[in-house]
């Protein structure tokens, strides 16, 4: 009998805590493992006690024709990595590994070539998480190591978008 890889089974385990998203345009899950344990999940959706997006049937940076990763400020959800950041003691997360997939709303499929926006990044290194696995498809992912985020500064680039 096969056993799918330790990657496989937490990326399936992310992928699970999407189907919680309240986004209309794109369902994200993350969680945050530690020495084979799970610190904490987390999905992209309106802070607490605020309508999400599905509620009020309508994304604002969609009416607004914002192109993706740009103007997050506008945007009512809360990121799944930044969810499963606040939900998480800093020590826990010093070295850990977060592991991320995104899923269409439309169709329920795996959304290849994801990344995290310049937002999450920060707060992702902020944070001390040492790596990003993120899902490509039900087998494929990518292992992002966070010291290229801080060497490779995105933000110094003057480009916006993902």
């Amino acid at each position: 009998m096969d056993r799918i890889s330790k990657e496989n089974y937490y990326l399936d385990i992310a992928q699970t805590v999407a189907e919680r998203s309240t986004c209309m345009r794109k369902k994200y899950g993350a969680i945050i493992v530690k020495n084979d344990v799970i610190i904490s999940t987390g999905y992209n959706g309106s802070p607490r006690g605020r309508k999400n997006c599905n509620e009020l049937q309508f994304c604002m940076r969609e009416k607004l024709q914002i192109p993706r990763g740009e103007r997050y400020e506008l945007c009512r959800s809360v990121h799944a990595e930044a969810n499963a950041i606040i939900a998480a003691p800093r020590d826990q997360m010093l070295g850990a590994t977060l592991y991320m997939a995104c899923v269409d709303p439309e169709n329920d499929t795996i959304i290849p070539h994801t990344t995290s926006c310049m937002m999450c990044k920060k707060q992702v290194i902020n944070a001390g998480i040492a790596y990003v696995v993120v899902r490509d498809d039900k087998e494929s992912f990518r292992v992002i190591d966070v010291n290229e985020w801080i060497e490779n500064d995105d933000s110094l680039t003057g480009s916006f978008g993902y």
